[in-house]
């Protein structure tokens, strides 16, 4: 029997710290797999990390490490490599799995109504380029576009012809949970025939450690 308040998941994507894929990150979840990767003095160097850091011994040396977000298929996706170079790591990321995770939903680009609910961290690629004034001086808009929480969920529903709502979410650590929420309340309120939802969190650079806080 069928509920009216039922809701099917017909589709998931993601890449996680020492995980590629889906299938990966619940192996390393059912064999007890460590994800953090434990960085020596050498990979903290290249980062730029300061020699006096390196030597605080309340500086932790470790680092959820996402494989590989510098391959982006920009092509693929009609973007040009100056928009590509200038798109934060996070937008390419979400964008490329928002294509998978419909792909595996078997989803076919029809009159359906799809709606996309989507959050990032702050854009730290931002900062970075910010410190190159002659990027800064051609980017124009791009700078922004690229970058800008605002624009990471209408970019995935303009570039893969989703014609439901589009906006971004942001509630702190919570914020991917909460974007599954809203998108059920946007089906069972008629909002759209089908809802994407998820979130995105890159730290860059990434080999970096913390310092420990007591407390």
């Amino acid at each position: 029997m069928i509920d009216e308040l039922d809701i099917a998941v017909i589709g998931m994507a993601g890449r996680f710290p020492g995980a590629k894929d889906l299938e990966k990150y619940w192996h390393n979840l059912q064999n007890g797999i460590e994800s953090i990767t434990f960085l020596g003095d050498e990979d903290l160097e290249d980062s730029e990390i300061e020699p006096t850091v390196l030597r605080d011994p309340s500086y932790v040396k470790a680092s959820a490490i996402i494989e590989d977000i510098e391959w982006f298929d920009a092509p693929f996706f009609g973007l040009n490599p100056k928009e590509a170079i200038l798109m934060d790591p996070q937008h390419r990321l979400f964008l490329e799995y928002a294509w998978e995770a419909l792909e595996g939903a078997g989803y076919i680009n029809t009159q359906d109504s799809v709606g996309v609910y989507a959050g990032s961290s702050l854009s730290r690629y931002l900062f970075n380029l910010y410190s190159n004034p002659e990027v800064i001086a051609s980017a124009g808009k791009l700078l922004i576009i690229g970058n800008d929480k605002d624009h990471l969920s209408t970019r995935v529903s303009y570039k893969l012809n989703l014609r439901g709502p589009s906006y971004t979410v942001q509630s702190a650590c919570s914020t991917s949970l909460v974007t599954v929420y809203v998108a059920c309340q946007s089906l069972l309120n008629s909002e759209c025939d089908i809802a994407l939802a998820g979130g995105v969190s890159i730290n860059l650079p990434q080999k970096t450690g913390y310092k420990y806080q007591e407390d």
